[in-house]
């Protein structure tokens, strides 16, 4: 992986982190997730009209992509809302690159040399470890975590896939955010019917958040066509780091000597990655 995708894929995780703190941060979160949406849908929708479509083969990965998406967002809620930002987002993002690496050996049939495996482990146990407290993670927090980790992993491998058969990284990536987000404010309010009164500034904060999602997202998508989708996925995870900081400087949330100390091994892991 040359130094500029890195560097890209490094701006991608603090932007990822920061839009997850606004989630986390929000007064009814799945009415903040839908405002995210309509900032997707009305960045993208803009878009589609100067760029081309993706060829015709990634079509299918565009679609299955945005169906788990959608799980995806209601998983991410669900898993804000059984515990801090900094307690559950590092399970979810901890254990996505063991499933991105997996399903990419096994779909895609991508094999990681020793020092990329090693780097994914550190990055994949510190990043786990940070959820710990104790010596035992709160049963509560773990069931939704781990399902949007399983959804983060399925996703990102088809996007792997299909981006490497689209044979443009920003008509896939804009396809997929169209498709993706034009569903989550039909679907809110076919559940909840009339949104709640949020603030002029609650509001920008949530559409900003939505931009910030499109743009970490898709810088991802565009360096899995120059890395294996492993790789890029544990250094994107690396955004527990800035989670971690985020959500002592914004939301109050406690970082310990315990948490410090993981977010090195994930550093450490991320240099091996870059290796």
């Amino acid at each position: 992986m040359t130094p500029f995708v890195l560097a890209c894929v490094t701006g991608a995780a603090i932007l990822h982190a920061s839009w997850n703190a606004v989630l986390r941060g929000g007064g009814d979160r799945v009415w903040s997730m839908t405002l995210m949406m309509i900032a997707v849908a009305i960045v993208t929708a803009i878009t589609a009209i100067f760029i081309a479509w993706p060829a015709a083969a990634s079509w299918p990965y565009v679609i299955a992509s945005a169906t788990i998406h959608v799980g995806y967002n209601l998983s991410l809620v669900r898993t804000y809302r059984s515990g801090e930002l900094g307690e559950t987002y590092p399970i979810s993002r901890g254990s996505s690159p063991v499933f991105v690496a997996l399903g990419a050996l096994l779909v895609a049939h991508e094999v990681l040399d020793v020092v990329a495996s090693i780097g994914l482990a550190l990055v994949s146990l510190g990043i786990l470890s940070l959820a710990f407290q104790g010596k035992a993670v709160r049963s509560d927090v773990l069931p939704a975590a781990l399902a949007t980790g399983v959804l983060t992993g399925a996703y990102t491998v088809v996007d792997g896939i299909g981006v490497r058969l689209s044979g443009n990284s920003l008509a896939y990536s804009n396809s997929l955010f169209l498709l993706w987000s034009i569903t989550m404010p039909f679907l809110y309010w076919a559940v909840r019917g009339t949104p709640p009164a949020y603030t002029k500034p609650q509001t920008l904060m949530a559409l900003t958040g939505g931009l910030a999602s499109i743009l970490a997202y898709g810088i991802v998508i565009w360096a899995m066509q120059y890395g294996a989708m492993g790789v890029v996925s544990a250094l994107r995870e690396t955004s527990v780091v800035w989670a971690a900081v985020i959500g002592r400087i914004f939301l109050k949330e406690t970082l310990t000597a315990r948490r410090m100390a993981s977010c090195l091994a994930i550093a450490a892991g991320a240099a091996c990655l870059a290796y």
